[in-house]
């Protein structure tokens, strides 16, 4: 790792200059070299349009690689840009990055490139940057020294090191109850307008991560900028890469976006970094590939995805991961329709990652924030980065939650009886401290340890309650004279 290169475990301020081409050892970057150059076009390669079909063209007498970058000279002196994506009976298919408006038949197409690659460095802390790597910030484009491929490939599984080291995420019910590791690839599900943004904000705030790269893919215009000012701020943008592709974009530069941001994530992974990285949201993403592959004439299959769709999750969700060199923790939010965690896009994505993190809207409408379905949440690497202590306290938890999820229906109905059950009384009398531990302000920071602290002393003070009955009957005493108290309350404002 480079001398002038942030340490893992800091949180690297945003420099005026990204590092000089000194500061790579040659042994790495002569590789980078000799990849650009076997990239690169051996002849010019030209061919016609002959169809457009929305935002796919259909050429001919163009012998390029699907991926490749082309240039449409108009008619008119514009010139667009497109994309290949398909190849079919000699003639390739182009999915332009803009509006189709202008391309007539005839019009000459020219290859910019072979397999593509996006420039990366240190230059890009806190930048804001587009799905082409252009500035969206305002200020002057940053200062790159290395390219990296745009569809690289993911490390091979024996080249990966085992997760074994928490991350924290700064997030209280997700650090205790969900322990996130580092290289581990997580999923947020939840429909729309329960906290999803606030969420990645927090996390992005808070995180120990060395540095974060966020892809807003497919966002409302109006919502960047404030999950860029308010959600990150400017604490949380100095150790952070956003690349933004809204929803108005051409659906191939939404998915070139989220494979651009990937590759700066594996940049800083490759640095000896700790990277987290977040995508908003892979539903957008496979929508932008479902518009792609059923122009390019896929056929559909559920909820009208085409095949390229189910390839496209694994082959980018796997870039992720811990490596020898540092790991890329991936977080990547789901937007559920209708609220229904079996839809087949949900489980697919489900089926790939690490675990899932549900966001309940019955939470939110409570007013329960963040709104973490602690029972309907997983993460399947949290035995391998906690201790012995904090599983404990994990599973008594997770009992108490569960027992309460049982009978809060006939706690509100007035038909729970103190005392009939141990784990019943245990889990309503801690009810009001479980709820407190399990809620957060968006302004409350917490490390890993705190978390994990909070939630033994909350495992203990359950089961103090089960091993002391008399608590239990000083509980229910309580419990037994609120509600004589309500219900004298309601005989009298009946009476009145």
């Amino acid at each position: 790792m480079p001398a002038s290169a942030p340490k893992a475990g800091s949180h690297p301020a945003a420099p005026a200059r990204s590092w000089p081409l000194s500061s790579t050892p040659a042994t790495e970057f002569f590789p980078h070299v000799a990849q650009e150059v076997a990239g690169l076009l051996t002849e010019c390669a030209r061919g016609r349009v002959r169809a457009v079909r929305g935002l796919t063209v259909i050429t001919d007498r163009l012998a390029v690689p699907i991926g490749a970058r082309c240039r449409i000279h108009t008619r008119h002196t514009d010139r667009i840009e497109a994309e290949v994506v398909g190849l079919s009976e000699g003639r390739a298919l182009l999915s332009v990055f803009g509006e189709a408006t202008g391309i007539a038949p005839d019009d000459r197409v020219e290859c910019l490139s072979g397999p593509p690659r996006v420039p990366v460095g240190f230059d890009l802390f806190g930048r804001v940057i587009d799905g082409q790597g252009r500035p969206l910030d305002g200020r002057p484009a940053p200062w790159l020294n290395v390219r990296y491929p745009l569809y690289n490939d993911a490390p091979a599984a024996m080249y990966r090191r085992p997760i074994d080291q928490p991350l924290a995420l700064g997030i209280r019910s997700m650090d205790a109850l969900l322990a996130a590791g580092r290289g581990q690839r997580l999923g947020i599900f939840a429909g729309t307008g329960v906290g999803k943004s606030v969420l990645m904000g927090m996390i992005c705030r808070n995180t120990a991560a060395d540095v974060n790269v966020v892809a807003l893919v497919g966002e409302r215009g109006r919502e960047v900028r404030e999950f860029v000012e308010k959600q990150l701020g400017p604490e949380g943008l100095a150790h952070s890469v956003v690349v933004v592709c809204t929803s108005d974009e051409a659906p191939a530069l939404r998915v070139r976006a989220c494979y651009h941001a990937t590759a700066i994530a594996e940049f800083f992974r490759d640095q000896g970094l700790d990277v987290l990285f977040m995508m908003d949201s892979l539903t957008r993403v496979a929508m932008a590939q479902r518009q792609i592959g059923l122009a390019a004439g896929e056929p559909p299959t559920a909820k009208g995805y085409p095949p390229s769709v189910y390839a496209l999750l694994p082959r980018l969700l796997e870039r992720a991961g811990r490596t020898p060199r540092g790991s890329i923790t991936g977080i990547y939010t789901v937007l559920v329709e209708g609220d229904d965690l079996d839809e087949p896009l949900s489980d697919a994505v489900r089926g790939v990652l690490d675990g899932h993190v549900w966001l309940s809207r019955a939470l939110a409408n409570r007013g329960h924030y963040p709104a973490v379905d602690v029972l309907n949440s997983i993460s399947r690497v949290a035995d391998d980065v906690t201790d012995a202590a904090h599983r404990q306290a994990v599973v008594r938890l997770r009992r108490v939650l569960a027992v309460w999820s049982d009978i809060e229906d006939l706690v509100s109905i007035g038909a729970y009886v103190p005392g009939a059950n141990v784990d019943y009384d245990v889990a309503v009398q801690t009810r009001a401290a479980v709820t407190a531990f399990l809620q957060q302000d968006r302004a409350v920071r917490t490390t890993f340890e705190e978390s994990a602290t909070a939630l033994q002393q909350l495992a203990q003070v359950c089961e103090r309650a089960a091993e002391d009955p008399r608590a239990s009957a000083r509980a229910a005493g309580k419990l037994e004279s609120r509600r004589d108290t309500a219900r004298a309350e309601a005989r009298g404002s009946i009476g009145k």
